[in-house]
C-alpha cells in the first residue's frame, strides 16, 4: 500500500505540535462555555471536533483549522440555548452552505467581492481576536502574578515566534501549565481525577425545530462564515500555501460536510477560519499533522475527561490562551498589509475592518458597503479617466 501521499499531507514533528495548539485559545473557552451554558454532552462535542479536525487535516494536506460557529457560540452563550436547537441549527447551517455552493452563488460572490474588502475583513477579525485576548482573557479579575504570567508568556512568544528549531507553544503552554501546578495544584490534578470511558451519543436533529433555528443561528452566522470561513480562508491559503490551488468550492463542501454529519454524533456546529489558519501556521504547522495531532488532542479529552472538563481552565490559565490568541491575532493583521493597495484600496480595507469590529452584523454589512464603495471608485476612476481623453 502506497503511502506516500499521507506522508506529504501529514507530518508528525516538533513544530506541527507546535503549530496544533495555536488556536486553542479560540477553541478551547467557547466549546467549554457553549458545553457549560447548554448543558451538552462535553464528550460528544469533544470527539465529534477531534474527528472534524482529522478529516480537515488529510483532505487538505495543510493546517486548515476548524474552529466553532463563533455567532452560533455567542448566541448560545448569551441565551442558554438548549441542545435541540444548536444541533438542529448546525444541519441547517451546513445545508444552506451546500444550496449555495451547488447553485453556483458561492463562486459568483467569490468574483465580485475585490480583494480589498477580504483583506478588510480580515483585518476586522484580527481587531476582534487581539480585542477578545486582552479584554476577555488577559485583564478581567487578573492580579499581579498573572500579568506576570502574561509577560513572561509574551516574551517567550516575541523570542520564538518562527523558530524552526524551538517553537513558540511548547514555551508559552509550558509556563501555564507550571504556573498552574505551582498555584492551583490540587485543582489542577483534579481533572485528572475524574477519568472515565465516554463515547458520542448518535442522535437524529429535531428538524420541528428547524425553522426557528435557522431565525436564531444561521441568519446570523451565515454572513460571518462568508467572510471569515469561506472568502478571507481562500484567500489566506492563496497567500501561505499558493501552491496548493484549493478552490473555494472545495472549501464550501467541507464546511457544510463538518455541519451536517456532527449533528448526528452531538457535536457543535464548525467551520473553517482565516485565523485558525493563521494560527496553526504561526506556531510552526505546516502540513495537516498540525491540525490531525490538535484533533486527537481533543478526541482524548472527550474519551478520558469529559467529566472534568469544567477543571480544564486549571492546567491551562485562561491568560495563556490571551497571549496565543493575541499572537494570532497580530499575526492576521499584519498579513493584511503585505499587498500594494491604491489610496482607494487602503480606505476599503480600512473601513471594512472597522466596520466589521464595531457594527452589529458588522461582516455582513462591512462586506456589503466595502463593496459597493469599492465599485463606485472605481467607476469613478474610470470616468476620470474618460475625461481626460476628450480633453
Amino acid at each position: 500500500m502506497n503511502l506516500n501521499w499521507i506522508k506529504e499531507k501529514v507530518r508528525f514533528d516538533r513544530n506541527e505540535f507546535s503549530g496544533a495548539f495555536g488556536d486553542i485559545g479560540t477553541d478551547l473557552p467557547l466549546i467549554l462555555a457553549m458545553i457549560l451554558s447548554s448543558q451538552i454532552n462535553g464528550a460528544s462535542v469533544f470527539i465529534v471536533y477531534g474527528l472534524m479536525q482529522l478529516f480537515t487535516g488529510f483532505t487538505y494536506g495543510i493546517p486548515m483549522a476548524v474552529q466553532p460557529l463563533k455567532a452560533v457560540a455567542t448566541i448560545v452563550i448569551a441565551g442558554s440555548i438548549g441542545g435541540d436547537v444548536i444541533f438542529v441549527g448546525g444541519f441547517m447551517i451546513g445545508v444552506i452552505m451546500l444550496v449555495l455552493t451547488i447553485s453556483g452563488a458561492i463562486k459568483w460572490l467569490g468574483k465580485i467581492i475585490p480583494i480589498s474588502v477580504i483583506r478588510g475583513v480580515q483585518l476586522g477579525l484580527g481587531i476582534t481576536l487581539a480585542n477578545i485576548a486582552l479584554k476577555k482573557y488577559v485583564l478581567p479579575d487578573s492580579e499581579f502574578i498573572q500579568y506576570a504570567l502574561v509577560f513572561v508568556a509574551l516574551v517567550a512568544g516575541l523570542i520564538f515566534i518562527g523558530n524552526r528549531k524551538y517553537p513558540p507553544a511548547f514555551f508559552i503552554l509550558g509556563i501555564g501549565v507550571i504556573y498552574s501546578f505551582v498555584m492551583h495544584f490540587d485543582l489542577t490534578f483534579s481533572l485528572f481525577k475524574e477519568v472515565s470511558i465516554q463515547l458520542p451519543d448518535f442522535q437524529i436533529p429535531n428538524f420541528e425545530l428547524a425553522a426557528n433555528a435557522i431565525i436564531l443561528l444561521a441568519l446570523p452566522q451565515i454572513p460571518l462564515s462568508l467572510g471569515n470561513s469561506i472568502f478571507a480562508s481562500h484567500q489566506l491559503i492563496k497567500d501561505l500555501f499558493p501552491e496548493k490551488q484549493v478552490g473555494i468550492n472545495k472549501i464550501t463542501y467541507t464546511y457544510s460536510f463538518m455541519n451536517i454529519f456532527s449533528p448526528l454524533l452531538g457535536g457543535i456546529p464548525v467551520c473553517h477560519g482565516s485565523g485558525g489558519l493563521m494560527g496553526h501556521y504561526n506556531f510552526g504547522g505546516r502540513t495537516g499533522g498540525s491540525v490531525v495531532i490538535y484533533g486527537l488532542f481533543f478526541i482524548i479529552l472527550g474519551i478520558f475527561f469529559a467529566t472534568g472538563i469544567q477543571n480544564f481552565f486549571y492546567l491551562i490559565p485562561l491568560q495563556i490562551l490571551g497571549v496565543i490568541l493575541f499572537f494570532e491575532s497580530i499575526s492576521l493583521i499584519s498579513i493584511v498589509f503585505k499587498d500594494k493597495y491604491s489610496k482607494n484600496e487602503i480606505f476599503v480595507v480600512v473601513f471594512v475592518g472597522l466596520a466589521a469590529f464595531t457594527l452589529p452584523y458588522g461582516f455582513l454589512i462591512s462586506m456589503i458597503l466595502g463593496t459597493l464603495i469599492y465599485y463606485y471608485f472605481k467607476k469613478k476612476k474610470s470616468e476620470s479617466k474618460e475625461d481626460v481623453k476628450c480633453v
